[in-house]
């Protein structure tokens, strides 16, 4: 044990180790590594597989039905030999599977054909992009063969479609949509798919003695989560496309310049609160709009094979998806959300790193957006540009109070009433983006961001890099620069001063791969005055250090524990001046078991420090600080026990569990809903009492259930209990229960109705969502919704008094089509 631990001391202070440990969804094909031993059973020499396959070229169409009695399936490449690479390691599958390849000049023909118990297949109705609740077979394709990306398109034993990208320094993107056609049947010993994918929804580059990298597999949910897969994972090796089996014999194909318009009209009519009434009633009133209706569309073109411009007007950005509920309580720093709007999904991948310097939600309503991407030898490109009306898109309560302002101050209407200067003025927003592939499966880029608007202006550069060292080991960097001029608070002065900031921040990450043993390390920080608008932030003038550190068992796929692993984790912050604001320590164990079964056990220490600039004013001579009492700064050490579990019993049926008890979690004071502020300070001298942050006992609860009873219907509930009790005060600072329900109902593939509630009980708000969907390819579709927003027995947002009851806060009823127009010459 005593070896154990100086090895991770030496490791720690040897390579300046770091944060949190780079995860991918459980089902993701791309977390394949790090599995246990190789062993090679019956199945194909992996040798036989290194050479590239010739794909033939045919001159018939195969017909789309999952039937596989096409002539072109006759002389279509055959992939067979796969092995189970998941719980096995590179052993004979559960059954036999193969895939088929072909081509003609305009698309690339697919086709599996799986054996397996019919009664033991997986396959439901299912939405595009919902099919990891079944089986299904599909296939990393990387048509740069740059073995750093690929296109990841998978389909269940029906032919429904999951499509997106993957990258070996994100992982995988289900996000991005792209046109194909599929279709599968169930057959008395399996099920058989048939796939055509049109070059024309690809980047690529082809022609004679081009090679594309091919990863095809298959995964098997009732065995432990099999997966399959035609090439073999060697797990002394880290990464997935530099594992990757190759295809050639690709020329010949028919180039055509695509021009893709999708106009979109939106119909929605909505009801909202308003603080002004006709009777000067400070409650406010309800106020029902009329019917709007809202007109736009996006434009694609393909310029080339492997560069496309994007263009949309007036686009519809609304969010047929809701985002997910979280806890607002005790939260110091903003939440980050996924973007989920198709056109800022196209090649998203490119303009993610490290420090996440692009974000493109902070992109909220453009009147317009352009964006060209592409790929020209080893150069990756992009530039996105959009006219944001956000920032100057004030509602009608707030434009209300502005025309009073100005006839109340008629001498000086525009020093009194300032926000005049920033109504309907639109944010201009810019990003480029370039990559160069360097060495073997490395490159090195820059980036660039800007944001305008009225008296604030952020711009941003830097460069970052990805590297492979050797066939274990990665390294990832990123530096940035950033200059604003805009607003920052001062707490020195208790003011916020126009002025001009610089900032820098850095990111440093190493990851080291074997068969059993893996780690991480991080550094990273950013400066006091450090800004990135266009991305996402959430804290500055902080700096990082930690690492992570797990072995693995060999895996036994027929024993009752499958596999075993422990992980250690550390990691410390600090501001720039030197000061500490956190330490934790982790260690933890987990085992996993039959039936798709896993337990997880964690330990944590910690310690958590707080000053009183973050929060507001520095005290001084003639200024309250923004603390109570004589100290300027909190300080509290953390202990916490973490419990997990997870399992799919049965086709039907998935169950998860999070238990979490941490004792000297810090309440920072601010009060919640109808909790409020539980320190001394405030129980003492009232609520405007200066903060006064301490330790508390935290429990958080956070389990799952998902209910499957037929293959059209699913329902899955959800609930999250956040509860802080301060140790002074014996009080409950906060204590919020959050209930999710959403089911789906698919009555075909294409047509599908989502009815979803959410409820807090520290917000005491409902919000429900109803939706009815036509979604037949990516660009054409047809929304019909409803949403609400109800409070009940909530208190009034403008007078603060207490209502019974359900009160409306604001509705939508929507109406939205849009149509995908494809054109080539």
């Amino acid at each position: 044990m005593k070896a154990i631990i100086l090895s991770l001391l030496l490791l720690l202070s040897f390579n300046l180790l770091v944060s949190g440990q780079k995860t991918s969804d459980a089902d993701s094909i791309s977390i394949a590594k790090n599995v246990g031993p190789k062993e090679v059973g019956a199945a194909r020499t992996p040798a036989l597989k290194t050479a590239p396959v010739n794909i033939p070229r045919v001159e018939t169409k195969p017909t789309i039905d999952g039937v596989l009695n096409d002539d072109v399936w006759k002389s279509a490449a055959l992939f067979s030999d796969f092995l189970q690479t998941q719980p096995g390691d590179n052993i004979a599958p559960s059954s036999p599977v193969e895939a088929l390849m072909a081509y003609d000049k305009t698309t690339l023909y697919i086709a599996f054909k799986v054996t397996q118990a019919k009664d033991k297949i997986r396959a439901n109705v299912a939405r595009r992009d919902a099919i990891f609740d079944d089986d299904y077979v599909g296939l990393f394709i990387d048509t740069f063969n740059d073995q750093q990306r690929a296109y990841a398109l998978f389909f269940n034993p029906f032919g429904i479609q999951a499509d997106g990208t993957f990258a070996e320094a994100n992982g995988e993107d289900y996000s991005v949509d792209i046109v194909m056609e599929s279709k599968g049947v169930l057959t008395d010993d399996g099920y058989t798919v048939e796939i055509a994918i049109p070059f024309q929804s690809l980047r690529y580059e082809a022609g004679k003695g081009k090679k594309w990298g091919i990863q095809l597999y298959r995964r098997v949910k009732w065995n432990n989560n099999e997966l399959d897969s035609w090439m073999p994972d060697d797990r002394s090796r880290s990464g997935n496309l530099n594992k990757a089996g190759s295809i050639t014999g690709l020329e010949g194909i028919e180039t055509k310049r695509t021009l893709e318009i999708s106009p979109t009209v939106t119909l929605n009519q909505s009801g909202r609160r308003s603080r002004y009434t006709f009777n000067g009633d400070p409650a406010g009133r309800y106020v029902n709009e009329g019917v709007k209706a809202d007109i736009g569309f996006t434009a694609k073109f393909g310029i080339t094979p492997t560069i496309t411009l994007d263009f949309a007007y007036n686009p519809d950005f609304a969010q047929v998806e809701a985002d997910a509920p979280v806890t607002a309580a005790n939260q110091r720093f903003p939440i980050f959300y996924d973007e989920k709007r198709p056109f800022f999904l196209e090649r998203i991948d490119m303009f993610q790193s490290p420090m996440n310097l692009v974000n493109t939600r902070s992109i909220v309503d453009p009147d317009i957006a352009a964006k060209l991407t592409g790929r020209h030898g080893k150069n990756t490109f992009g530039i996105i540009y959009a006219s944001d009306k956000a920032p100057g898109n004030f509602g009608k309560d707030d434009r209300e109070y502005y025309r009073l302002c100005r006839s109340q101050y008629q001498t000086d209407p525009d020093g009194n009433c300032p926000m005049g200067r920033l109504i309907d003025k639109n944010a201009d927003i810019g990003v480029f983006r370039f990559k160069r592939d360097v060495g073997n499966e490395s490159n090195i880029g820059l980036f660039s961001t800007t944001y305008n608007f009225v008296d604030h202006h952020n711009h941003t550069g830097g460069f970052d890099g990805r590297l492979r060292l050797d066939k274990k080991t990665v390294f990832e960097f990123q530096a940035v620069g950033t200059h604003t001029r805009g607003y920052f608070y001062n707490p020195d002065a208790d003011s916020v001063n126009y002025r001009t900031g610089n900032g820098i921040g850095y990111s440093a990450w190493f990851e080291r791969s074997g068969r059993n043993f893996y780690m991480n390390a991080l550094a990273a920080g950013k400066s006091k005055d450090y800004r990135a608008d266009v991305g996402f932030t959430d804290r500055v003038d902080t700096n990082e250090a930690g690492m992570f550190a797990r072995y693995r068992t060999d895996p036994k796929p027929e024993a009752k524990i499958v596999s075993k692993q422990i992980a250690f984790f550390t990691n410390i912050k600090y501001d720039w001046s030197g000061r500490s604001q956190n330490r934790f320590t982790e260690v933890r164990g987990s085992i996993n078991l039959q039936k798709n079964t896993s337990f997880l056990v964690s330990l944590q220490n910690g310690y958590e420090r707080v000053f009183e600039h973050e929060f507001g004013p520095r005290r001084r001579v003639g200024q309250q600080g923004a603390f109570f009492g004589n100290s300027s700064e909190r300080s509290t050490t953390i202990n916490a026990v973490q419990i997990r579990a997870n399992s799919t019993p049965t086709k039907q049926l998935s169950l998860s569990l999070l238990f979490d008890t941490t004792w000297g979690a810090m309440d920072y004071d601010f009060g919640a809903g109808d909790f409020p502020r539980a320190s001394y300070a405030a129980q003492t001298y009232g609520q405007n009492a200066p903060l006064d942050p301490g330790p508390g006992f935290m429990l958080t609860i956070d389990g799952s259930v998902r209910y499957q009873p037929t293959a059209a219907l699913k329902t899955e509930l959800n609930f999250s209990k956040y509860r802080l009790r301060r140790n002074d005060t014996r009080l409950i600072a906060f204590d919020d229960n959050i209930y999710s329900s959403r089911t789906t109902y698919q009555f075909t593939r294409n047509i599908w109705a989502r009815a979803r509630l959410d409820y807090s009980t520290l917000q005491k708000r409902f919000r429900p969502q109803i939706v009815l969907g036509w979604t037949p390819n990516p660009g054409t579709a047809l929304y019909v919704g409803y949403s609400d927003d109800l409070s009940y027995n909530g208190r009034n947002p403008y007078t603060g008094q207490f209502e019974p009851g359900f009160h409306g806060n604001g509705r939508t009823f929507f109406i939205k089509a849009s149509y995908l127009f494809k054109k080539s010459f």
